[in-house]
């Protein structure tokens, strides 16, 4: 499944202090916007999941999957269920800002028997809570799927708590056809993709697609910089709070950044990833560091013009080994109408039945499945299963790496802040490190 529409207000800023054991002056003011949205039906969920009984014939699905193409490959996924066991898939489709706002709230209702979601510590953080049901039990049955993938599903406690359907990793995506047209060389250091943006710029091309109205897309850019500059070791221990935001090793990550920004498409706040990507399509942009998703705003006859390449090395001691590669699934809701039938739809969702439909109808995913039939994989998606092979490091994304609550109230405002202001940096840094200090001794 690939990134859809927006992945910008993050669960934590509705997660009640009760859940979450966190203060009010943790989390965004808003809660009672999230009850209000509940209040509409919007994700109210149709799993009626308090009641215990058989549930029927009916498995009730809630999916963020909201975009054209991946919310087609969920129904298509479904139908395959459906014809092989006899029972019925509701799929109750949100927009996926509207699903990520209200989790907390929706999981604590009357949540979908079995709801999309990520790896990670977003998946821990339910799972540690009670608001998610134990899958280890399916896990006995799944075939075809790694040991890389089984640890990535599991919870504080050992037990498995999530069902991986796709993963996809993020790159600088480019179009060979402009790239060919101007005598454009794929870059091994940054000094030379810093030049080539000075080529593509006199050429009259946005160098570096940007966007980040949706609060996510620029956690990519520090992602990969942190990860070249300072090494996964060091970005993993960030995310975990063991490291300081206001080290010299960060703020050179920031230093970095500041450097490459004027090649970056202005005005990002304004734009959405979509926009960004369709920049890329339309030839007006030269790259874009975005995930494999951006395949979905290319035509199936643009396809193959598609290509990418790693984010360089800055750093030969560190190399360009290390990437994100975030790996999105499912979970069950804790008490699902019917918990049989439920655990019946997970297990076909990690089959390599579902796995082959996927593959079949998006080539802007790769599917966890290793029993799967890829031979139905663009070239695209070829090439991204080998960048992931080879990767010595995989991190499963900023919002993915750290607490929910430090993503989306501190890093978010942050590095919009950033873009806007790049030349503060000492102040930027000591404001993130003093909100995390709260968020994490909390």
């Amino acid at each position: 499944m690939s990134r859809p529409r927006t992945h910008a207000e993050y669960l934590a800023r509705l997660v009640p202090p009760s859940v979450a054991a966190l203060p009010r002056r943790s989390l965004l003011a808003g809660a009672a916007g999230a009850g209000a949205l509940l209040g509409t039906g919007l994700l109210a969920g149709c799993g009626g999941s308090d009641s215990g009984g058989s549930g029927g014939k009916t498995v009730s699905l809630g999916s963020n999957q909201s975009d054209p193409k991946p919310k087609d490959v969920i129904a298509k996924v479904m139908d395959g269920f459906q014809t092989s066991s006899g029972l019925q898939v509701a799929i109750n489709t949100v927009d996926h800002n509207t699903f990520q706002e209200n989790i907390n709230n929706y999981l604590q209702g009357k949540p979908d028997d079995v709801f999309t979601w990520f790896a990670g510590y977003r998946m821990r953080f339910f799972a540690a809570r009670g608001l998610a049901g134990d899958l280890t039990d399916v896990w006995g049955k799944l075939s075809g799927m790694s040991d890389a993938f089984k640890k990535a599903s599991t919870g504080d406690d050992g037990k498995q708590y999530f069902v991986p359907s796709s993963y996809y990793p993020w790159a600088v995506f480019y179009r060979k056809s402009v790239w060919q047209q101007n005598g454009y060389q794929v870059p091994t250091t940054l000094d030379e993709l810093t030049s080539l943006a000075g080529e593509m710029k006199k050429d009259g091309l946005n160098p570096i697609a940007f966007a980040d109205k949706d609060g996510w897309p620029a956690m990519g850019t520090f992602d990969i910089l942190n990860l070249r500059i300072n090494g996964y070791q060091f970005h993993v221990d960030l995310m975990a709070g063991k490291e300081s935001w206001t080290s010299d090793k960060v703020k050179k990550v920031f230093d970095t950044w500041r450097g490459l920004l004027p090649l970056h498409q202005p005005d990002s706040l304004g734009r959405t990833w979509q926009e960004a990507a369709q920049s890329l399509q339309q030839k007006k942009s030269g790259m874009y560091l975005l995930g494999l998703f951006v395949a979905q705003q290319f035509g199936d006859d643009e396809q193959d013009d598609l290509d990418f390449f790693t984010f360089p090395e800055i750093d030969p001691a560190i190399g360009a080994k290390a990437l994100d590669a975030p790996i999105d699934g499912y979970m069950m809701a804790r008490r699902p109408k019917s918990e049989e039938n439920a655990k019946k739809l997970l297990e076909y969702l990690g089959s390599k039945a579902a796995a082959d439909i996927t593959v079949q109808n998006d080539p802007s995913t790769l599917v966890a499945n290793t029993q799967a039939d890829t031979s139905g994989y663009t070239a695209l998606q070829r090439k991204a299963a080998e960048l992931v092979g080879s990767a010595t490091e995989i991190a499963q994304f900023l919002d993915r790496d750290t607490r929910p609550d430090f993503a989306s109230t501190v890093i978010i405002p942050a590095l919009q802040q950033f873009i806007k202001e790049p030349n503060d940096i000492d102040g930027l840094t000591s404001s993130i490190e003093n909100q995390k200090k709260s968020i994490f001794t909390d």
